[in-house]
């Protein structure tokens, strides 16, 4: 296969809108569906044990592959690039895609979603390979609340060492995310915004949501966006900041004192599905159009089948054009039993 066609320039008429005119800006790509966590809410270890089967190495998309669809989808409009996983950092020589990613001219920035526990020794190399920010996903401060949510012997120290060093190496400011679960560790949410608050680190509390069908989400263990924001008040006073961009999913605040900035994301209690710009493309080239799909559509078919870039550019076009999602705002009874991707294949 070869993998140096160029595409072909579009016209910006030619970047599609979806049915509800929302314009495909954002991918975030997967490359493996393994993970060394074992997070309740994302692959609970009754589930993903050791009888699981993940994907095989011929069924990943190359990194090629990868940074091919990522020129393609830039030149439908799409200006960021999330690389995720699973946990991103398994995947061997991960530098070099980030190398691949880094050199698309369309692209304003190149970022990726880690749980940190391998990041220390690599970010320099991320951040020197063309990585421009990263997010770190850390849900206490307390090692046992910590082990309680991911299901692993790794101590938070591990954690905050790569966070360190990721800024240290210039992905800064780096994204702090803490999914809150109800009974679980919502006493964290203090401790956590204490050690960040004056670190120059951006800390994001996230509604637990129910992607995927296997994480036994209720909606009583959700902790809502209101709650999270008056606990935080409970410590200092907060600032409402504007989005940095149309269709940003957190709401921003920043510390009264000059503290630095934090931000809530409420999927559940206050969705944002009118302004979502994000497509997601699995590690073995299924393309979602929503992170609650129940069905992908097939791009690592056409990429092997030698289709040219403007036949794989207008497969892409046609699912974008045609796409109606809005999970967050339907949810209810009528979205319970749907069928829905695990977050483990999408990358949140």
């Amino acid at each position: 296969m070869t993998t140096n066609r160029s595409l072909p320039i579009l016209a910006p008429a030619a970047k599609p809108t979806d049915r509800l005119g929302r314009p495909l800006r954002d991918l975030r790509i997967s490359v493996t569906d393994r993970c060394n966590f074992r997070c309740i809410y994302c692959m609970p270890r009754e589930v993903f044990g050791p009888g699981f089967e993940f994907l095989g190495r011929s069924e990943l998309l190359t990194f090629e592959e990868v940074a091919r669809l990522a020129r393609i989808f830039a030149g439908l409009g799409v200006v960021k690039l999330r690389i995720t996983g699973g946990e991103p950092l398994l995947r061997r020589d991960i530098e070099e895609l980030v190398r691949m990613l880094a050199a698309t001219p369309e692209i304003e920035e190149l970022t990726m979603t880690t749980n940190g526990s391998l990041l220390a020794p690599k970010a320099r190399m991320l951040r020197e390979a063309g990585l421009d920010r990263i997010t770190v996903s850390l849900d206490a401060l307390d090692d046992a609340v910590f082990r309680a949510m991911s299901d692993v012997p790794i101590p938070v120290a591990r954690v905050l060492e790569g966070i360190e060093a990721a800024g240290e190496a210039g992905l800064g400011p780096v994204k702090v995310n803490m999914v809150v679960k109800r009974g679980v560790n919502e006493d964290q949410i203090v401790p956590l915004a204490r050690h960040f608050r004056g670190s120059g680190h951006i800390l994001r509390f996230i509604e637990f949501m129910d992607v995927g069908t296997t994480n036994g989400w209720r909606l009583d263990d959700v902790v809502p966006a209101r709650e999270i924001r008056e606990r935080l008040e409970a410590c200092g006073g907060l600032e409402a900041l504007r989005p940095n961009y149309p269709g940003e999913v957190a709401t921003r605040y920043r510390w009264a004192d000059g503290g630095g900035e934090l931000g809530i994301i409420h999927s559940v209690s206050h969705p944002f599905c009118s302004s979502c710009t994000r497509a997601r493309l699995t590690a073995n080239g299924e393309l979602y159009t929503c992170l609650f799909g129940a069905r992908g559509h097939d791009l690592r078919a056409l990429l092997r089948s030698d289709a040219d870039d403007a036949t794989v550019a207008g497969a892409i076009r046609a699912i974008w054009a045609a796409r109606t999602d809005r999970y967050s705002e339907l949810r209810s009874e009528a979205t319970e039993g749907l069928a829905r991707v695990e977050m483990s294949r999408i990358g949140g």
